[in-house]
């Protein structure tokens, strides 16, 4: 019976492509907040890497940004399935988090021992370094495979980051100025609003326009909107309804948290939207 239900539930659907039931949302869900818990425990009970003076602040969460769009382009990766044995299924959520954090910390240490040894001065420049040529290295491989198949769609990668950046401008003008909140103009602020409205203009998108693929919304939420109001469009106001109180709690709990669960708990929040946008983005743009 158990074994019934851990395959029905979460097993299947990874190796299958099924779009997500509620039983495996609401793990995945626990086990991000018990996951962001656990690193916050970590890092506020170490002091293991105060002698290249890491922080977990604004510099930190930027700089690990394009850890965040390389899980969107490794997830293409396996989407295209250039990847024939069962590692591909590493590159499927949730795995595909336990492969980019062990990554992550692994780049993290690297820079630590760099700087210790005296070959940088900068454990954060080569930390974001070894992530962008990551990131480099994975879209090259996108780019080389594309060739092969449907090449690229320039239109697609246009007006999916258009469509973003002008809802993220709108967004952050109602803040700044409707509502007085000066601080919606921080960088990290901007980062979440635009990951987040990235995956809302790929999603609406990709179902309601895509000329060559069929797309489906794979989350429950998302995907009983869509249903009830038929366009994926609603992917916006649904954003909306979660954007606005999220900036509004997390600028009030800012001073008073710890800073390091106050970033981390952030990042989270970037993740969860940049890195789907990207992968369904980049999907549209190579056909897959």
């Amino acid at each position: 019976m158990i074994s019934d239900f851990i395959y029905k539930y979460y097993i299947d659907p990874i190796k299958t492509g099924q779009a997500y039931n509620v039983v495996d949302t609401l793990t995945y869900a626990i086990i991000l907040v018990i996951g962001v818990y656990l690193i916050y425990r970590w890092m506020s009970s170490s002091t293991y890497m105060a002698d290249v003076g890491f922080k977990f602040d604004e510099r930190f969460i930027l700089a690990t940004v394009p850890y965040v769009i390389l899980g969107g382009v490794l997830r293409v990766i396996e989407d295209t399935g250039m990847i024939t044995s069962d590692w591909r299924f590493l590159l499927i959520t949730p795995l595909i988090y336990f492969v980019l954090f062990f990554f992550t910390i692994s780049m993290i240490y690297l820079a630590r021992f760099l700087t210790l040894r005296g070959i940088t001065t900068s454990f954060i420049t080569v930390y974001a370094l070894a992530g962008t040529i990551a990131l480099v290295i994975s879209s090259l491989i996108l780019l080389a495979w594309s060739m092969t198949q449907n090449g690229v769609d320039l239109f697609v990668l246009a007006i999916i980051p258009l469509m973003a950046v002008t809802a993220t401008a709108i967004v952050w003008a109602v803040m700044r100025y409707a509502l007085g909140w000066t601080y919606a103009s921080d960088p990290l602020y901007l980062t979440l609003l635009f990951g987040q409205l990235l995956d809302a203009s790929a999603t609406s998108y990709g179902i309601d326009f895509h000329p060559h693929v069929q797309y489906v919304e794979q989350h429950v939420v998302g995907s009983a909107l869509i249903d009830l109001t038929g366009t994926a469009f609603v992917m916006f106001p649904l954003k909306l309804l979660v954007l606005f109180p999220a900036v509004y709690v997390m600028q009030m709990y800012r001073k008073e948290a710890n800073p390091a669960f106050w970033h981390l708990v952030l990042l989270a929040m970037i993740v969860v939207g940049f890195a789907p946008g990207v992968r369904d983005m980049v999907r549209m743009v190579l056909y897959v």
